[in-house]
C-alpha cells in the first residue's frame, strides 16, 4: 500500500511544496503551466471556464475549466512592461515595441516599405535647468573637463545629476515640469504642425491636405531625475505611409520646424504657494537624420532598439523606487471615514498617507527631496488634479512612457493578435497530431467564458520550477551570444 511521504523533516517550504506537487496525479501539467509562462515573476491566478462552439452545428469544439488543473487554477503572465518588476514580460513588451517602431521606419506589419524613403528624424527633447548639477563634460578630443565643483567625475559617480547647491535648487519647478511633461509633449506636436505651415508659407489647412506628420516617442529619466523624450518623426503624404510626401517636405524643413516648436510650446502654472511657473523645453535638443541606406550612424534597427530599450524602463534610472508610496486604505489622505461618517486616523499609515515613510526610503538625498516635494505639492488644492501623491515615486511624472500617432505603424494590440493566431494554429496542429478533426476554415466559432481573479504569484514549489525556467532561458541566451547556438 502506497503511503504519503512524511515531509516534516523538509525545512524548505518551497522544496516541501514541490514534493507535494510531484505527488499529484499530473505533475507534468504543473510543469507545463509554469514553463508556458516563460519565467514570469508574478503570474495572475484565475478561476473559471471557457467554451468554444460551432455556431452552425452547436458542437462544442473546445472547452476548458480551471478546476481540471492540478492546482485548480489557471496561471497567465502578468504582462508588466517594467523590467524591474518582470524581466520576462518586459522582454516581450520590448520586442513588440521594437517591431512597432521598426515597421514605421522600414515597413512591414501592414506598413508600406516605401516609408524608408520618407524624411525621418530622431528627435531628443530635454528638460530645462532648475539649478547647476554635478556633470561630466568632455571636450572635442574626448577628454573630461572639471565639473563646477572642481572635480573630474567618473561615469558611475553617484553624485552625477545631483545639485551643486541643494539649498538653491528649484525642486518645485523640477517636480512640476515632470508632472506636465506629457502635456508639454502634446503641445509640442501641435506647434510642430503650425511651425511647418509658417515656415513653408502655407495655411494649416493647406499643409494638412498635402502632408501628414507621424511620430512615436518614449520617455527616459536623466540622472537628475527629470524625464526627456526621444521621438521618431516621419513625413508622409496626405493619406499616410502609403503615399509619398511632397518634395518640399525635407529633413531640413523638419529640423527648422522642431526648433520653432521647442521655443513656442509652453505651459503656465500658477499657485499662491509657489508663484507662477512656465513649463517649457530645455535649450538643448537634437534632431538627427535616420539613415535609409543602413550605413549611417542612426539606422532603422538602432533607433528601434533604442526606443524599445527605454520602453521597459521606469524611474529606476534616476535612483528612485518602483512602487507607489501612497497608502492604499486611505488613498494618501491619512484618514478614513468611520461608520459614523466622521474622519478617523488611518491605522495603516498613522495619518501620514504614506505606505512607507519617505525618510526611510533607500534612495539618495536628491531623489528623496524630489519625492518629498512631490508629496508636499500634492497637498495644495491647485495641484490636486496632478495626483502627485500617487506619482511621487515617479518624481511627479505621470504620462505614458511610450506613445505614437495613429498612422505611424501597427499597434501593440495587432501584434498580440498575431501571437494569439499563432497559438491557435499550434493548437490546431496538436489536434491533427492527436488524430482529432480540424475546426474547418469556414466554421464560425462562438466563445463563452467566465473568469475570476484569485491572486498573483506562484506557490512555493512552482516558484522553484519558475526559477529553473529563468535559468534555462538565461543559459540559452548566453550560448546564443557566444555563437554556440543559432540566434
Amino acid at each position: 500500500m502506497h503511503r504519503p511521504l512524511d515531509l516534516r523533516h523538509v525545512v524548505s517550504p518551497g522544496l516541501r511544496d514541490l514534493i507535494e506537487l510531484a505527488n499529484t496525479h499530473n505533475f507534468d501539467r504543473v510543469t507545463e503551466q509554469v514553463r508556458n509562462l516563460r519565467g514570469c515573476t508574478s503570474p495572475v491566478n484565475l478561476h473559471g471556464w471557457t467554451i468554444t462552439t460551432d455556431s452552425t452545428t452547436k458542437e462544442v469544439v473546445r472547452s476548458y475549466r480551471s478546476e481540471d488543473e492540478p492546482s485548480g487554477r489557471l496561471l497567465t503572465t502578468c504582462g508588466n512592461r517594467r523590467a524591474s518588476r518582470c524581466p520576462a514580460c518586459s522582454r516581450v513588451y520590448a520586442a513588440d515595441t521594437y517591431h512597432l517602431i521598426k515597421a514605421g521606419l522600414s515597413g512591414g506589419k501592414n506598413v508600406a516599405e516605401t516609408v524608408r524613403d520618407h524624411p525621418r528624424a530622431f528627435v531628443t527633447l530635454t528638460a530645462p535647468s532648475f539649478g547647476p548639477v554635478h556633470n561630466r563634460k568632455t571636450d572635442s578630443t574626448g577628454n573630461t573637463r572639471p565639473c563646477g565643483c572642481g572635480n573630474h567625475h567618473t561615469e558611475d559617480d553617484p553624485a552625477l545629476g545631483t545639485p551643486l547647491d541643494p539649498a538653491t535648487y528649484d525642486y518645485s519647478g523640477a517636480v512640476l515640469w515632470n508632472a506636465h511633461a506629457g502635456q508639454l509633449w502634446g503641445r509640442f506636436t501641435t506647434y510642430l504642425r503650425r511651425a511647418l505651415a509658417e515656415h513653408l508659407g502655407m495655411t494649416q489647412k493647406a499643409l494638412n491636405s498635402a502632408l501628414r506628420v507621424s511620430f512615436a516617442k518614449v520617455a527616459e529619466y536623466q540622472k537628475r531625475g527629470l524625464v526627456h523624450f526621444h521621438a521618431v518623426i516621419r513625413f508622409d503624404g496626405p493619406d499616410g505611409h502609403t503615399t509619398t510626401p511632397p518634395p518640399w517636405a525635407t529633413f531640413d524643413v523638419l529640423h527648422v520646424a522642431v526648433g520653432m516648436a521647442v521655443e513656442r510650446a509652453r505651459l503656465t502654472v500658477e499657485s499662491d504657494a509657489i508663484g507662477e511657473r512656465v513649463i517649457k523645453w530645455g535649450d538643448r535638443f537634437k534632431v538627427d537624420r535616420i539613415s535609409s541606406l543602413g550605413d549611417g550612424e542612426l539606422t532603422d534597427a538602432k533607433v528601434a532598439g533604442y526606443v524599445a530599450k527605454y520602453a521597459t524602463k521606469n524611474a529606476e534610472g534616476a535612483g528612485t523606487v518602483d512602487r507607489t508610496l501612497m497608502c492604499r486604505p486611505c488613498q494618501g489622505r491619512g484618514y478614513v471615514r468611520g461608520p459614523d461618517g466622521f474622519r478617523d486616523l488611518c491605522d495603516d499609515c498613522e495619518g501620514t498617507g504614506q505606505a512607507e515613510p519617505i525618510k526611510a526610503l533607500p534612495v539618495q538625498r536628491h531623489v528623496r527631496q524630489m519625492i518629498r516635494t512631490a508629496w508636499d505639492l500634492g497637498n495644495l488644492p491647485e495641484f490636486a488634479d496632478l495626483k502627485l501623491w500617487k506619482w511621487a515615486h515617479m518624481l511627479g511624472f505621470r504620462g505614458h512612457f511610450s506613445s505614437k500617432s495613429r498612422a505611424y505603424s501597427t499597434t501593440l494590440g495587432a501584434l498580440r493578435e498575431v501571437r494569439r493566431a499563432w497559438r491557435l494554429a499550434q493548437a490546431e496542429a496538436a489536434r491533427a497530431r492527436a488524430g482529432l478533426p480540424a475546426n474547418g476554415e469556414n466554421t464560425t466559432l462562438v466563445t463563452a467564458s467566465s473568469w475570476t481573479y484569485l491572486s498573483s504569484g506562484y506557490r512555493p514549489g512552482e516558484e522553484l520550477l519558475a526559477a529553473q525556467v529563468r535559468q534555462d532561458i538565461a543559459h540559452t541566451q548566453r550560448l546564443k551570444q557566444e555563437g554556440l547556438l543559432p540566434a
